[in-house]
């Protein structure tokens, strides 16, 4: 019970990381180096879904399920990845979280994000509103749980800086075909009350099969997290993103204190 009780924590962190945040080495490589080529279009409606499954040697068992959705808002685009635990999991720890994020349709800029967690009898939530200035982001952060006063935090960095969300669409704006293979690359991203540096190296192009057996092309991609300049805040994590123009995240991995979790793309 004990060791179910931790991994379906550690499948929820890793599952909100991995599913949004892939796009993260993208997003390094455009501060660092000079963009790619990007894609022109613009993004249409849609619903992207995804299976989280555990693995613990022989055992394979589905245990979230999550959704990536982008509605058009006339400047802006609103988006949204809601998970959630499926009902053997919930017994063990239920988990329901929705991050939501306002992006400018220009530069593709994030000017509102929201992370609402219920998990087990816990909840919170984590707001952060951008203002931008001379080259500046900046994060105005509040954090809030009920029956207890907001905390603020500020939270700043030179250059571009992304949540879970924005960046994620910020990827699929960008060529990988034109970046350069095991190459390591650092962006910022602000997470909640928090400022992490993402460091990334591209693998390189694969071939890999889905849990529903279907094969595809796709970009490796390797990513760790830190804060405060060295000290990790996740393992490290591989996802595989589409090599086609939707440039869709269509499978992760990442390492649990017990097992490990992978995250499955299933259909629009």
């Amino acid at each position: 019970m004990k060791i179910i009780n931790i991994a379906m924590r550690d499948i929820k962190t890793t599952l909100l990381k991995g599913v949004a945040l892939p796009a993260v080495c993208t997003v390094a490589l455009f501060l660092t180096c000079g963009a790619p080529k990007a894609v022109a279009a613009d993004f249409a409606n849609e619903d992207l879904h995804y299976e989280i499954v555990y693995h613990w040697g022989l055992i394979w068992k589905h245990a979230a399920s999550a959704t990536l959705s982008l509605r058009n808002a006339g400047t802006v685009y609103n988006t949204a990845l809601t998970a959630k635990t499926v009902s053997w999991a919930d017994k063990f720890y239920p988990v329901r979280d929705t991050l939501r994020c306002t992006i400018a349709k220009e530069r593709l800029r994030p000017l509102k994000y929201v992370k609402s967690s219920h998990e087990g009898n816990y909840e919170e939530t984590d707001e952060v509103v951008y203002s931008y200035s001379d080259g500046t982001t900046f994060g105005h952060c509040t954090r809030t749980r009920p029956g207890e006063q907001p905390e603020k935090q500020e939270l700043s960095t030179k250059g571009a800086a992304y949540d879970m969300l924005s960046v994620f669409y910020f990827l699929r704006k960008l060529n990988f075909a034109g970046m350069r293979e095991s190459t390591v690359y650092t962006s910022t991203v602000f997470s909640g009350r928090k400022k992490e540096t993402v460091s990334v190296r591209l693998v390189g192009l694969e071939s890999i099969k889905l849990r529903d057996k279907s094969v595809h092309k796709a970009f490796h991609v390797k990513f760790t997290f830190t804060q405060d300049g060295s000290t990790k805040s996740s393992d490290d994590i591989d996802t595989w993103i589409s090599a086609d123009n939707h440039r869709i995240p269509l499978m992760l991995r990442g390492k649990l204190p017990v097992g490990e979790v992978r995250v499955y793309y299933t259909s629009k």
